[in-house]
């Protein structure tokens, strides 16, 4: 049986978990949503590159077309913008402003990486100019370090940059993240470009219960490798009143919420390609109910980050659009039922990314472990 009770509660096993989390994260069947919800409800999707959250909700949404996120980026919104664990994540517009302001003290934290380009630095004074030279026109990063730079000439010039990126909450500004246009990045402070007021931080005890709606059931650990925050647990403790709580297989503790999702171990999980650093993979310190620990690692090579695909709700391979051709690289061997369900899915989100070209599908060799 998946579900057991032992003395400290009721254990969810590897495909339980794995059949909650991608019910919850939109990928056991595709949902007739908004981008823009789906991203509110996914509490943000990685954006380090352009492309990824649009082949994110590919996997996602029934319906979904990259010119309907291309759009709510154009409207402001939603925006990229970093937040969870120091990278660029897009955001709704409103939870930009509540996100940014919770992950604030990690950010702050980070600066500690480059303290010793930044002696004699006031970063007080740093963010005061730096806010100014963005929201007089968005900078690019390039800008940022000369312009501190002439300020203080003494310091690393890199180093007054990230500062000043730890220190306010710049976005990207568009063209850069629309689908099909190109920009290199170019910043200005989040309330400038959304024409708003700065606002309270989310709580920690919020965001919790939207974490496990997205991600769920989960660890404190899980939650704080999401989110790079730490010492989290006392808001656990204040919601263990409104959660529900189990065990995995190694006796960690895991909460959740009661009315959440938590289907058959059996349901049936379709292939899915994502796209390369997807919030799936990342949002766990135990990644073992997606990620088999024979694949552990596997989604990169020195410095190339490789596209993941799902069979039967787990990691089981990476893809890459090259030559014409979407070409499938497995880790292992699929059956022909797989096969047959994978090349479909491959057709369907080529047909929604990339309408108007025509590409060969095929399987390539598979990558040594």
């Amino acid at each position: 049986m998946t579900k057991t009770t032992t003395a400290q509660g009721p254990v969810l096993g590897t495909r339980a978990l794995n059949r909650a989390t991608l019910d919850r994260q939109l990928l056991l069947r595709r949902t007739p949503m908004s981008a823009q919800a789906a991203v509110e409800h996914l509490v943000g999707l990685q954006a380090q590159e352009v492309k990824p959250p649009y082949y994110a909700l590919a996997a996602r949404l029934d319906g979904f077309r990259p010119e309907e996120l291309a759009g709510s980026l154009e409207r402001r919104e939603t925006v990229r913008i970093v937040t969870m664990r120091s990278t660029i994540h897009l955001h709704s517009a409103d939870d930009s402003l509540i996100l940014r302001p919770l992950v604030q003290p990690a950010r702050t934290r980070e600066i500690n990486l480059f303290r010793k380009g930044l002696v004699g630095v006031d970063l007080d004074r740093l963010a005061v100019l730096a806010r100014d030279l963005v929201e007089e026109a968005p900078r690019t990063m390039k800008q940022l370090r000369e312009a501190l730079g002439a300020e203080w000439p003494d310091a690393d010039p890199q180093s007054l940059a990230v500062a000043a990126r730890c220190k306010l909450p710049l976005v990207q500004v568009t063209p850069r993240g629309v689908w099909g246009r190109s920009a290199q990045v170019s910043l200005t402070t989040v309330e400038h470009w959304l024409g708003r007021a700065e606002e309270p931080a989310a709580s920690v005890d919020a965001t919790v219960l939207r974490y496990l709606a997205a991600f769920g059931p989960a660890s404190v650990k899980d939650f704080q490798t999401w989110c790079g925050l730490t010492r989290t647990r006392p808001a656990f403790e204040r919601l263990r009143p409104e959660l529900i709580t189990f065990r995995d297989e190694n006796g960690v503790e895991l909460f959740d919420l009661p009315d959440a999702p938590r289907p058959d171990p059996a349901t049936p999980a379709p292939p899915r390609f994502l796209p390369e650093f997807d919030n799936l993979l990342l949002s766990h310190a135990d990644r073992t109910r997606v990620i088999p620990p024979a694949n552990r690692g596997r989604t990169w090579q020195v410095n190339t980050v490789y596209c993941p695909f799902l069979v039967d709700g787990f990691l089981a391979g990476v893809w890459r659009i090259i030559d014409g051709a979407l070409v499938i690289e497995p880790f292992g061997d699929l059956t022909k039922a797989q096969r047959a369900e994978v090349l479909t899915e491959g057709a369907h989100m080529l047909q929604v990314m990339h309408p108007e070209s025509s590409y060969d599908i095929r399987f390539g060799t598979v990558l040594p472990s």
